[in-house]
């Protein structure tokens, strides 16, 4: 499905993300918020919001491989970070930026701080839509 991507003018340079995706009409993926979890269930990098990110990772290309998708077409990412150090979610997008997933994060982004998240000692989740292609 044919992607535009835009950055319109009146609006403020971004790190890489795009303001605004347009995607033809046809078929989106909603993938649930993708946890730092081995497939047995258990936490990974308990206290390493980097490690912890690479097994969310790796967990959203499954979930994107099993909907027939790829980082390319990703349309919008919600980053939620348990922290309000504006270093530690730097590092967190970094990550992600850095990573095989990195593609996804030039579309429409979001990153926030939280409070808690849904499993004791979670400290990255990650909200991912994508518009799969024909």
């Amino acid at each position: 499905m044919p992607i535009k991507r835009i950055n319109p003018p009146g609006l403020h340079d971004t790190p890489g993300y795009h303001h605004v995706n347009i995607a033809t009409p046809g078929r989106l993926a909603f993938l649930a918020g993708q946890c730092p979890l081995e497939p047995s269930g258990s936490l990974v990098g308990e206290g390493d919001a980097l490690a912890q990110t690479d097994q969310i990772v790796a967990n959203t290309l499954i979930a994107l491989s099993a909907a027939r998708a790829r980082p390319a077409d990703v349309v919008r990412t919600v980053i939620y970070v348990v922290s309000d150090d504006t270093a530690v979610l730097a590092a967190v997008w970094r990550r992600l930026v850095e990573s095989e997933l990195g593609r996804a994060f030039t579309t429409a982004s979001t990153l926030v701080g939280v409070a808690r998240l849904g499993f004791t000692g979670q400290l990255v989740d990650l909200d991912v839509t994508a518009a799969l292609p024909a």
